[in-house]
């Protein structure tokens, strides 16, 4: 961890945080965090890439961690997410790099492989296939209680985590995404509720790594990660071509709760996914979480230096 470079790019009117490890001279490889996630998420993967001959940059996202937020009075979404990063790396002088993402970091990474493809090398996503961008119906089709329901509703999520210090939030909101049955309250709860007090952090996610979260938190709040992704999930891209023809490899942990949204787990299964994807490998880690590049890093960097080495 202390080989970890950090440092401020300034972007698009912001001062946003990278952290990077690995010679300037390497391939470049790009995290790109989820949520409750940081570039801190990419700690064990970002070590054992860069040991491995290459560079490893991990950028906050705009209103996370070190990052500067957005203006509060503008809108923002996933094409600002987008715009940041072609210019971060416009700004540290890499026109060519690897993609790392999971959760809601594979949209920009994708749309990236979409718009620019002569600019990617390859794209690892954890968890989430690529489909084309349209609007989802989970909201509809899960009850009311769904988590995504309550976060996109302007000001619930912020009275529901405000009754909480950030530390005891960001504790929820882990052991919840650690499971694999999708957070559902009931009528009468908030999310917040659902985790009991006793409650224990899943094993692999230390006090310490909950502390390193939380001070970056206590620092940014919340805001910027309602705002995206739960409140810009219906942005439109005006794609024409949806498919991705760089190279990609999908890495599913058995037990990640995503696999639960009505038809993600059948549109990988029976195929559809390759249709959206020319050059595609699936993987399956079993036991593996919504975290599971925190939970197995060592099988993923197996998984990931294998992908980087052939197709770098």
């Amino acid at each position: 961890m202390d080989r970890i470079v950090h440092k401020f790019v300034e972007v698009n009117g912001l001062k946003l945080h990278i952290a990077e490890i690995g010679s300037i001279s390497s391939p470049a490889v790009v995290f790109l965090h989820g949520f409750p996630e940081i570039w801190y998420s990419w700690r064990h993967q970002m070590i054992s890439v860069a040991n491995a001959g290459y560079r490893a940059i991990a950028p906050d996202f705009r209103g996370y961690g070190l990052s500067d937020p957005s203006p509060a009075t503008e809108e923002v979404g996933f094409s600002d997410l987008v715009d940041d990063l072609l210019a971060i790396l416009d700004s540290l002088g890499i026109d060519k790099i690897s993609f790392m993402a999971k959760d809601f970091g594979v949209r920009p990474a994708f749309l990236i492989s979409l718009r620019c493809p002569s600019r990617v090398t390859g794209v690892i996503s954890l968890g989430v296939p690529h489909r084309p961008f349209k609007s989802r119906t989970y909201h509809i089709e899960l009850p009311e209680g769904f988590y995504i329901n309550r976060w996109r509703e302007p000001g619930r999520a912020e009275a529901d985590f405000g009754r909480l210090d950030v530390k005891t939030v960001l504790r929820n909101i882990y052991i919840l995404f650690s499971r694999s049955e999708i957070p559902i309250a009931n009528e009468d709860q908030e999310i917040m509720d659902i985790v009991a007090p006793s409650a224990r952090l899943p094993s692999w996610f230390t006090d310490d790594d909950l502390s390193a979260y939380a001070a970056l938190y206590e620092k940014s709040g919340f805001l910027d990660p309602l705002r995206v992704p739960y409140r810009s999930s219906e942005e439109e891209y005006h794609i024409e071509d949806p498919v991705i023809k760089n190279p990609m490899l999908l890495i599913i942990g058995e037990k990640d709760y995503f696999l639960k949204f009505p038809g993600v787990e059948n549109f990988i299964k029976n195929g559809t996914v390759k249709q959206f994807v020319l050059d595609l490998e699936i993987e399956y880690v079993s036991e593996g979480s919504h975290f599971v590049q925190e939970q197995f890093p060592d099988k993923l960097n197996q998984l990931i230096l294998a992908f980087l080495h052939k197709h770098s």
